[in-house]
């Protein structure tokens, strides 16, 4: 990785931010950063380890000489400035919904899908944030019994939805906190010492956009696109992390035993699950952590082929920078930094 030079457009944003941390934290020597926003963030200097860099302009013009361009932007800004960055020769780890369900685009999450970037063309998609969680869960149970069905409830923490909403929530939190509930209702948009069961656009079905892309994101990943997943995504007054409760239907039976012990042996996920001693997985204490973390793992009393999980993750971190990082690795590893024609998908 330090012989890489890696653009960060979006570099004074949440997520760009965690990733310049991680680059801190997870490599002796880094790779060369070249920090990039929207005009107004231009000029602004930021540290990162003992440099200080500037932040410049993204352009079409700003890729010469990059490796990789991790972008974490607007879906105007990436399909705007991803092209110009291939036409560059860079390889664009695409944080947003662009490219996502393209058919030539790589979705990946590295433990689960990582010789999916064998065949990329240039740009290489990471998933929604509640989506990683959720394949990093599903991919050592489907190796026990093939995975039926789906459903799961996330409980998304407002980090999510960018910077404003953690303001929201800061300033409503404490404008709030004595207020009488009994005899005032929620103010439009809301997010203080409530719960909001919509993110993203409704759509005719009547779920939305933001559940629509679980199914079809987790089943492109998991490579099973007859899998069938129902998900209701509710964002809560949390600042970092997501959390999950997850159902899952076997084609037979899976203990808890099992299903513990090929989850413990999976990558990038830790097992917390000892609810005798009020040990699970929370976001308080999640936040920070690379791992992806399962807990209260039982068997479904209403079904006897369903095992029932509670998944919680680092939306910032596992969710979107760490992934990303993990990408570029998984190309250095498997010497795929430069655009190649498709081949055939495993």
């Amino acid at each position: 990785m330090e012989d890489l030079t890696i653009a960060v457009v979006g570099a004074t944003g949440a997520v760009g931010a965690e990733f310049l941390r991680i680059v801190e934290q997870r490599y002796a020597k880094p790779p060369r950063l070249r920090l990039m926003a929207s005009k107004r963030s231009a000029g602004k200097r930021i540290a990162v380890g003992s440099e200080e860099l500037v932040v410049e302009e993204a352009t079409k013009d700003s890729f010469e000489g990059v490796d990789v361009a991790f972008i974490s932007a607007t879906s105007a800004v990436s399909r705007d400035l991803a092209p110009h960055a291939v036409a560059a020769g860079a390889v664009v780890i695409d944080d947003g919904s662009a490219f996502r369900m393209e058919a030539n685009v790589p979705l990946v999450v590295p433990e689960v899908n990582g010789e999916d970037v064998e065949w990329h063309e240039g740009i290489i998609s990471i998933p929604n944030c509640s989506t990683t969680p959720l394949v990093m869960a599903a991919h050592p149970l489907r190796e026990l019994a093939p995975i039926r069905r789906v459903i799961a409830d996330t409980y998304q923490s407002v980090s999510g939805a960018g910077a404003s909403l953690v303001a929201d929530l800061r300033e409503q939190s404490a404008r709030l906190v004595d207020a009488d509930h009994s005899a005032t209702a929620s103010e439009p948009g809301q997010i203080a010492y409530n719960l909001i069961p919509q993110i993203d656009r409704f759509m005719d079905t009547g779920y939305t956009y933001e559940e629509q892309k679980m199914r079809q994101e987790s089943q492109k990943i998991l490579h099973d696109p007859e899998l069938h997943i129902s998900a209701t995504c509710v964002r809560v007054p949390v600042y970092v992390s997501h959390s999950a409760a997850v159902h899952l239907e076997f084609e037979r039976p899976v203990s808890v035993g099992e299903a513990r012990e090929a989850l413990a042996s999976m990558p990038g996920l830790t097992v917390l699950d000892d609810p005798a001693n009020n040990a699970y997985p929370m976001p308080w204490d999640v936040s920070g952590e690379d791992d992806v973390f399962v807990g209260r793992i039982r068997q479904d009393l209403s079904n006897p082929n369903g095992l029932a999980l509670w998944i919680v993750s680092d939306n910032l971190r596992k969710g979107a920078a760490l992934n990303s990082l993990q990408i570029a690795e998984e190309l250095v590893k498997r010497d795929r930094l430069k655009p190649r024609a498709a081949t055939t998908r495993v």
